[in-house]
């Protein structure tokens, strides 16, 4: 039986400030399979009333040079969620897509005040991309979703607190 992501990730009841704004930043590339991840994180961020706003981008590559200019922009989430889907060749492409990405969300975790999650699948094949969109390993579109909003319930509770 598969699980479902609702059982690994619990946000009910956790606390998020009632303006929560959440930016997705997706890929074109694999398209059909991105879609299905944004569709997760589009769930449970409208079963929990958070607003979100989607921005496209051409490949993996590019996730981070756009969640750097829509923060510079003005545009202000509590958080980011990069989704995409990297599935592996033949050729070394796909460790350098790989290494990009992942480096380019942790430097942006690093310096940004806000949470930037990772929702990008990086995969041998479609076998496992199906494993991943609702199959043994849950569902990482809805993942991400949950993810963001225990972050921004992490980082609204530091705030309130009295030091």
């Amino acid at each position: 039986m598969a699980k479902s992501s609702s059982d690994i990730f619990q946000t009910e009841g956790i606390l998020s400030p009632e303006d929560a704004f959440v930016v997705m930043v997706r890929t074109d590339w694999n398209k059909e399979l991105v879609d299905r991840l944004e569709a997760g994180s589009v769930s449970v961020l409208e079963k929990r009333k958070i607003r979100y706003r989607v921005i496209s981008v051409p490949g993996a590559v590019e996730i981070g040079f756009a969640i750097k200019c829509a923060w510079e922009s003005g545009i202000k989430p509590h958080a980011f969620i990069a989704l995409g889907c990297v599935i592996k060749g033949d050729t070394p492409h796909f460790d350098y897509v790989c290494r990009s990405v992942t480096d380019a969300i942790t430097q942006l975790n690093m310096t940004l005040p806000v949470p930037v999650i990772f929702g990008v699948l990086t995969v041998d094949n479609i076998r496992q991309v199906e494993e991943r969109l609702g199959g043994e390993h849950g569902h990482k579109g809805e993942e991400a979703a949950h993810t963001a909003i225990s972050m921004i319930s992490l980082a609204y509770s530091l705030q309130k607190q009295d030091h």
